[in-house]
């Protein structure tokens, strides 16, 4: 595919989904969320878009109550997805998870130690950092678990890193509620990772989608699949909502990580056009597709079939 703007391709793309929370037996979350069905539709969307991503990241909450059938049930879904776009997948723990469980069945690892892993994505490192509690639902990270952080990233990577955890290190504004249980001593964390090759942090825990900075380094928080917060929500601590998910995808450039949003579910096309656009565009030069695809007056739009321009 031919080069339309200033950026060449992406070096690197990473799909960042949260927040699953399944069940044993797939059962609905709440009576009524169907948790194996917004994942399943997630990854199918994702399938089938332009993106074609190298890893498939999942930063935490996998299961609600952290089942073992919760785990199988999930594997058994992403892996297939996962053979068929030649994709890693990086599990993360979250608060909902049990290391026990998620150790065992996701890494065949009898541990309920941190659940730290390193990953090289084509010279791309990705850290899954377990920012867990045993019997809590805010986030900590250790003394020991800092120093092995540190370690991994005293040597840079040849394309950088992306640090993906569970409790993401920024303010929740709309939802003050969310403090109570947000990742605690941020400060010690920032230490170890300012001036380091981390490039962007990878987050869910929230249930919406928000984006903020960490120790100089941008912070992208994933929607969950599950089910959403309600912001706007009136006289209520909190809010969750059936509707609103969505899932991210990460593409890495040299000098730049730009992160998209995908909503999960049905859509109607109002206007667009068909990928037989390609090859009109591909035997033009750049002062053609200027006149035909920018100009206001061009008939590109009608020669396609359509009136509508993005």
């Amino acid at each position: 595919m031919i080069q339309l703007g200033q950026y060449p391709a992406a070096s690197h793309v990473i799909a960042h989904i949260s927040d699953t929370h399944l069940l044993d037996g797939g059962a609905p979350l709440y009576g009524s969320v169907n948790t194996i069905d917004h994942v399943t539709r997630a990854l199918a969307q994702l399938e089938r878009s332009s993106a074609k991503p190298e890893a498939l990241v999942f930063t935490g909450d996998l299961a609600d109550l952290g089942e073992p059938d919760a785990y199988e049930r999930l594997l058994n879904i992403v892996q297939p997805v996962a053979d068929r776009m030649g994709a890693q997948i990086i599990w993360v723990m979250g608060n909902h998870d049990e290391r026990p469980n998620y150790s065992r069945l996701l890494f065949g690892v009898e541990s309920d130690a941190p659940q730290d892993r390193v990953y090289s994505i084509n010279g791309l490192r990705i850290i899954s950092l377990d920012t867990s509690v045993p019997g809590y639902h805010h986030g900590e990270l250790t003394d020991e678990q800092l120093v092995w952080l540190s370690d991994e990233l005293s040597e840079a990577a040849p394309h950088g890193t992306l640090l993906a955890l569970h409790h993401p290190p920024i303010p929740t504004p709309l939802l003050e509620a969310m403090g109570m249980l947000e990742l605690r001593d941020q400060p010690r964390l920032a230490d170890v990772i300012r001036g380091s090759d981390v490039r962007a942090i990878l987050a869910g825990h929230l249930h919406y989608s928000t984006h903020s900075t960490f120790a100089g380094i941008p912070v992208s928080v994933a929607a969950a699949t599950c089910y959403t917060l309600d912001l706007s929500a009136k006289d209520r601590l909190l809010s969750g909502v059936d509707f609103g998910q969505s899932v991210n995808v990460v593409h890495v450039y040299r000098d730049q990580v730009v992160h998209s949003t995908i909503p999960i579910g049905d859509t109607t096309e109002v206007s667009g056009f068909g990928n037989e656009a390609w090859a009109q565009l591909e035997a033009m030069t750049p002062e053609q597709r200027t006149e035909t695809f920018s100009k206001k007056t061009s008939s590109f739009a009608e020669t396609l079939g359509s009136s509508d321009t993005p």
